[in-house]
């Protein structure tokens, strides 16, 4: 379920003093439903992206979207994070430096920034944008907890704001829905 803006910006996520100068494109409520310290495993579950089938749509708009990424060079090595931005770890205060940075994404290119026990933030680069997937652990609204996941960008000029445009009804409409179902069936299947 898409939820307000202010789901994420009302909370006192470390994320925002490290990605001040990122937009809040979404916000999600995950069907994820736990109990107050289950945010490692919705972590886990996200990071190793097991072999949840994907609904079609999904498979066949990411395939799209890497083929045109490939042939368009927008995802070469120098445009990921290391190259052509900087990485968010370099903006992160002592103690979450010092902490555990997470891990990284088996089969999706996002590279861990920081974890705590309410909070997890990865990004990815290339040559459109810099992003950043936040995942939170919140309480819900039976008493129980459940994840969040913001998604936070910077274009990359003109171009990359034109893209991000470009993108957003494929994401209200086929990305987003497809992305909640398979969450919503691996937390399940993980459950069992």
């Amino acid at each position: 379920m898409k939820l307000p803006n202010t789901a994420h910006t009302e909370r006192p996520w470390r994320i925002h003093e490290i990605a001040p100068d990122f937009v809040l494109e979404d916000v999600w409520a995950l069907p994820t439903p736990g109990g107050p310290d289950d945010l490692p495993r919705l972590v886990r579950f996200i990071s190793m992206d097991d072999d949840t089938p994907q609904p079609l749509v999904f498979r066949v708009l990411f395939d799209i979207r890497w083929k045109l990424g490939a042939l368009l060079g927008w995802d070469d090595q120098d445009s990921k994070v290391g190259a052509r931005v900087a990485s968010l770890r370099d903006r992160l205060p002592d103690d979450l430096r010092a902490g555990p940075r997470g891990p990284d994404t088996k089969n999706h290119p996002f590279t861990s920034v920081y974890l705590t026990d309410t909070e997890w933030a990865a990004e990815m680069a290339n040559r459109t944008m810099h992003g950043v997937m936040h995942i939170s652990w919140v309480p819900d609204e039976s008493g129980g907890y459940r994840g969040q996941m913001a998604v936070l960008v910077k274009p990359n000029g003109l171009f990359g704001k034109a893209y991000m445009a470009a993108i957003k009804p494929f994401r209200y409409a086929l990305v987003y829905p497809a992305l909640m179902r398979i969450f919503e069936r691996g937390w399940q299947q993980q459950a069992a």
